[in-house]
């Protein structure tokens, strides 16, 4: 395969993975399907959710390079040497954005979701409830008791309903997704480096 049909194939591939994360970062700002919580964001939304990973990392930051990518595989002004070396600075912002959106995929998950909960207060020697994340850890306490392993612990998220099975899907689509536009835009990059090299195979009349 040719260095600019490798770019329209890589351009392609992209859209897909670029909307999923997007359409799933949208979704993670209503909870349970609930509009609610997006009135109050910096008390009752999971902080990562309004970073927007998805919508920012692995939606825009993929799709404008994706489209560029796209190009330089079709003939016109693009395809030739001077649209690569061009489609490697745009599959850089691509890795960029993947890279953010999928530590911030990662973070979210290891720390958890933000939601209404009951906990005892030492002190007070009493339940109280509060709005918080219950299942914070760090990337160093990745053990068999994390939440993420032990979905009896799900429901101490009294509030939204189901919040860390959602959180966790979502983000875990997230996470997929930012990954393999990571794995495509490297690839593009050293593509674009041949094509900036040996040309791109384009027909000549």
């Amino acid at each position: 395969m040719c260095t600019g049909k490798c770019s329209k194939f890589i351009g392609i591939s992209l859209y897909p993975f670029c909307l999923v994360s997007l359409v799933c970062n949208l979704i993670l700002l209503f909870p349970s399907w609930d509009v609610q919580f997006i009135k109050e964001p910096s008390e009752q939304m999971t902080p990562e959710v309004l970073y927007l990973g998805g919508v920012i990392g692995g939606g825009l930051l993929v799709l404008i390079p994706a489209i560029h990518i796209q190009a330089t595989g079709r003939e016109g002004c693009c395809n030739n040497r001077c649209g690569m070396f061009l489609s490697i600075i745009f599959a850089a912002v691509g890795v960029a954005g993947s890279v953010y959106g999928f530590a911030t995929s990662v973070l979210a998950m290891v720390r958890g979701p933000q939601c209404f909960f009951t906990f005892f207060n030492a002190t007070s020697q009493k339940n109280e409830t509060t709005w918080g994340r219950p299942f914070y850890s760090d990337l160093k306490n990745l053990s068999d008791a994390n939440y993420l392993f032990n979905k009896e612990t799900w429901s101490h998220c009294e509030e939204p309903e189901g919040v860390a099975e959602f959180n966790i899907i979502l983000f875990s689509m997230i996470l997929a997704s930012t990954a393999i536009t990571l794995i495509l835009c490297t690839i593009q990059m050293l593509n674009g480096l041949f094509g900036c090299l040996c040309g791109t195979c384009r027909k000549k009349e």
